[in-house]
């Protein structure tokens, strides 16, 4: 069975007596620059610089050669522009905080603050104010406030719909060409095209923009759920008949070369509980995420990927409810989201991409016979009767210790075997 149809398989919840594997297809899947490295270096690859492909996490590119050594089946393809508006392009050195030689695009503009920390800047401009910091102990950038003070007589749901934008014949022509490349792996294929994560508290920000307006302080987000409902409405009703449009021309430009499309990453639980109650969710984000399922489904094969970190047990259902084929990251170690429970109660509806590897306790601190035990009970709950794709909780992070990472891969090519 090659790559593509393992994916294929699992996504249709088929027991091929195995499971694809995910590290690096989606931004929310992916492994920390460093660990790229690390990696490279153990299964002794060629050494050269690694490409970081998304700086705000500083995941670095996964290629073929490392692709192979730890059985990947699946590939991303994003958009043309970051998380902060550069250009994926025009690749240039840089050296970080901890003595990495890596690859960053040529729009990537920093600079050092008083304090020694690293400044992002969006789109490149350093005439502009900075939209992200990185602590000079720290690994990956945080997201920098720039909300001007709020007029609720003057808010305009415009003003939150800047970074949205239709989708031009230069668009159309760039999805062509990354699904053709994309195809040519043999690969299953994720698609991460922009535009319809409703609400994401990563994006709120908006780390790309020069000078943005409209709400972009996280906890004046949150708060507006219950203080501006009819805003965020309108918001999502005009952000929805972009992105519907915009998946309209993408479906024209690449077709059923995809698998699965990567709909939003937008977070409803913390480590115990959830962030709104689910009637909240059913009236405020559910209308606009069947919408975009629905013209997904009705018009193309691809299979819709719904990213929720923590205990989320409570809102599978609703999820369900809305459309969602797939939900990831399979967060195992917050409350209620016990995997045996997970699987019975929802695997017959949801594939679960992810949950096979507990990146905040077990991966970085417990030793590698413990994470082999790990890893092998996971796979064996969630790939029961099909329906799971491989990845662990998650990003790898950049304090993981190597060995326990190849420990987890040894599980993998048992499985594979």
């Amino acid at each position: 069975m090659d790559s593509r149809s393992r994916l294929k398989t699992a996504l249709e919840h088929r027991n091929s007596g195995t499971f694809p594997i995910d590290f690096g297809a989606t931004p929310v899947t992916g492994i920390h620059v460093l660990i790229v490295e690390k990696l490279r270096q153990h299964f002794g690859l060629e050494h050269k610089p690694i490409k970081v492909i998304e700086p705000y996490q500083m995941l670095g590119e996964i290629e073929e050669d490392l692709m192979e050594q730890m059985g990947v089946d699946v590939v991303g393809i994003s958009p043309s522009k970051n998380m902060f508006g550069h250009v994926q392009g025009g690749w240039k050195s840089f050296r970080t905080y901890w003595g990495q030689e890596i690859l960053v695009p040529g729009e990537f503009m920093t600079s050092i603050d008083e304090n020694g920390d690293l400044l992002m800047y969006p789109s490149g401009d350093t005439s502009c104010a900075p939209s992200a910091k990185m602590p000079k102990s720290g690994y990956f950038f945080d997201a920098i406030i720039r909300q001007k003070p709020i007029d609720d007589a003057l808010l305009d749901p415009e003003d939150n719909l800047e970074e949205f934008q239709l989708f031009d014949k230069e668009d159309f022509l760039y999805w062509k060409e990354s699904a053709d490349i994309a195809a040519r792996s043999g690969k299953g294929v994720v698609a991460n095209f922009g535009g319809t994560a409703i609400g994401d508290i990563a994006l709120v920000p908006a780390m790309n923009l020069r000078d943005p307006g409209g709400i972009r302080d996280i906890a004046d987000w949150y708060m507006s759920t219950v203080m501006r409902p009819d805003f965020l409405h309108e918001v999502f009703e005009k952000q929805t008949d972009i992105a519907l449009k915009n998946l309209e021309m993408a479906y024209a430009a690449v077709g059923n070369k995809i698998d699965v499309v990567f709909i939003c990453g937008t977070d409803f639980g913390t480590q115990d509980s959830t962030f709104c109650d689910p009637e909240t969710y059913k009236e405020l984000y559910a209308p606009y995420y069947r919408k975009v399922n629905d013209w997904i489904h009705q018009n193309t094969s691809w299979k819709t990927f719904k990213h929720s970190c923590g205990a989320v047990e409570s809102f599978m259902q609703l999820f369900i409810d809305s459309g969602f084929d797939i939900i990831n990251p399979v967060q195992i170690n917050a409350s209620g989201m016990d995997p045996v429970l997970l699987k019975e109660k929802y695997g017959d509806n949801l594939v679960f991409w992810g949950g096979g590897a507990d990146t905040q306790k077990i991966l970085p601190f417990a030793n590698p016979g413990d994470v082999k035990e790990h890893v092998r009970r996971e796979c064996e709950i969630l790939s029961k009767d099909g329906g799971f794709v491989f990845n662990t909780v998650h990003n790898i992070q950049a304090n993981v210790p190597v060995e326990n990472i190849l420990a987890m891969i040894d599980v993998l090519a048992e499985n594979r075997k």
